[in-house]
């Protein structure tokens, strides 16, 4: 589970992949709201994938469809969360 574990309610989440050898940007595996926010936060924690909240970016994200790959003016800030979710994943979270 999380370290930074809080309930989800009207929330959001989105699981992003990047394989740089088959990938140009990072792409969206899943996306949704409420109970379906909840259970995609789960899946990862279950399967041990480091999870970064923040509401207002996957709010954002969630208007991309899954399979779509992340639009030029959102690479910074999903190369943000990538480096935290490493410094996350290092630290043992």
């Amino acid at each position: 589970m999380s370290r930074y574990r809080k309930p989800i309610t009207n929330g959001a989440a989105v699981a992003l992949k990047y394989n740089p050898e088959q990938d140009y940007t990072p792409v969206v595996v899943a996306s949704g709201h409420g109970k379906v926010a909840e259970r995609i936060i789960n899946l990862a924690e279950e399967n041990g994938v480091p999870v970064y909240r923040d509401d207002s970016t996957a709010a954002m994200l969630t208007m991309l469809s899954v399979g779509e790959g992340i639009p030029p003016e959102l690479y910074q800030v999903v190369a943000g969360i990538y480096v935290q979710v490493v410094s996350l994943a290092k630290k043992g979270f």
